[in-house]
């Protein structure tokens, strides 16, 4: 926290905290994965690129630099000895004044590893049963999304707690357009013809870094990818579809308000592209070495 290692029962904030009432706070997720070359941050310079860029939407200054803060990252995994874990980067005012203008108001920096498995446990291989949304996914001519605020999340909220409570593992949010943007917290890909289809940056997304790997992993084997709108109904008929995040990584979609995807279970796109993405996480292909960064 702002520079010091803090235990975690001594990590608090102030009731007051400006971002705490008014939800501009800025916040990342990555993962340290323990490889054959020891632990390893997937993509850690991708992910701080997108903390100060989110930041920098909502005119927010990192008393930090990026260097600063990728070392930092890295302290933090070697003092409490971490082989795997997940990642938690926040940027927020603290406290002083109510009101909106966060002005004169200091900004806090903190990095939290957090013990986190699989986000959908053993439907990472079974895959989830996904619920169309009632909720639209925010507009960005309402706010930046583009950036990983938490007020941002709210929405996301919504639509999660609507999908379970109707039975489902995960929402799918369409846009005010109609088309699908995403979930909660994951991008959304589907597979029609061999070929890769993923909603657009207008749609709404949040450019996904796990997104951006997928991609990158399925050019390397060949596999296109088409960046287009994709209508809800073109979802119901699609070969395959999976999820992509960091705290979901890649778990394949088996159905769709009640719409079986394909034949009810993990693709053979879906199947050989997270094979490779897990073996990329585990250090096992030294092609992608460049998106890990090893704690030595």
């Amino acid at each position: 926290m702002n520079g010091k290692f803090v235990k975690f029962e001594d990590a608090k904030i102030h009731v007051l905290t400006h971002s705490l009432h008014y939800g501009n706070a800025i916040f990342e997720g990555m993962r340290c994965y323990n490889t054959e070359k020891g632990p390893a941050v997937f993509r850690l310079r991708e992910h701080l690129c997108r903390f100060f860029n989110s930041a920098k939407s909502y005119c927010m200054k990192i008393p930090y630099s990026k260097e600063e803060l990728r070392k930092a990252t890295l302290d933090l995994m070697r003092v409490n000895n971490v082989k795997e874990c997940y990642i938690r980067p926040i940027l927020f005012y603290g406290p002083g004044h109510l009101g909106l203008d966060p002005e004169g108001l200091k900004v806090n920096v903190a990095i939290i590893p957090v013990p986190w498995g699989r986000y959908f446990g053993d439907k990472v291989e079974k895959g989830v049963r996904a619920k169309i949304s009632s909720w639209c996914r925010i507009n960005p001519l309402i706010v930046p999304t583009q950036a990983k605020c938490a007020g941002n999340y709210a929405n996301s909220l919504l639509a999660k707690i609507e999908a379970i409570d109707a039975g489902y593992d995960e929402a799918i949010l369409q846009n005010i357009s109609g088309y699908i943007a995403e979930g909660p917290g994951e991008n959304v890909f589907i597979v029609r013809q061999g070929k890769l289809i993923t909603p657009p940056v207008h749609a709404g997304i949040l450019v996904g870094i796990t997104r951006d790997s997928i991609m990158r992993i399925a050019r390397d084997m060949g596999i296109e990818t088409i960046i287009r709108d994709i209508p809800r109904e073109e979802l119901y008929i699609a070969d395959e579809a999976f999820f992509t995040g960091t705290a979901a990584e890649m778990t394949p979609i088996v159905e769709v308000d009640g719409r079986v995807i394909g034949d009810g279970r993990r693709g053979p796109i879906t199947h050989k592209l997270q094979s490779k993405f897990f073996d990329v996480l585990r250090g096992k292909d030294e092609k992608y070495y460049d998106w890990l960064e090893f704690i030595r």
